[in-house]
């Protein structure tokens, strides 16, 4: 059993950044993929980002590649999601899960954190 949880959402203006947290307790598996996913309002969840255990290895959906950057820190076990050059329809709740392969899917992902709302402002 893997406890996931976000923090580091708010509301900033358009062109700011903030900094999402994963934390996770019970100790990710290694070789578990990290991903952020995102549900704006009105619309299904959506794929953001993920990373590899050993933080080699991350990909980005298109709509935030070049703005968003995700890390991992091995000593706190948690997952970064760095959001820079904000817009308003990045508004969106933000939510981090775990998965033991490589994965944009939202119902592959095994366990999930309760997501942190982000808010955009123009």
């Amino acid at each position: 059993q893997v406890h996931l949880v976000e923090s580091g959402g708010g509301l900033v203006r358009a062109g700011g950044s903030l900094r999402l947290s994963c934390a996770a307790s019970g100790r990710t598996p290694s070789n578990w993929v990290t991903g952020w996913f995102r549900q704006r309002p009105g619309k299904e969840r959506e794929f953001v980002a993920f990373i590899n255990w050993s933080g080699t290895s991350t990909y980005y959906s298109d709509g935030v590649k070049g703005r968003f950057t995700i890390a991992r820190d091995h000593s706190e076990d948690t997952v970064y999601l760095q959001l820079d050059s904000l817009i308003p329809e990045d508004t969106a709740v933000y939510s981090c899960a775990v998965v033991p392969h490589y994965s944009t899917t939202p119902t592959e992902y095994r366990y999930w954190g309760q997501g942190t709302q982000v808010t955009v402002s123009s």
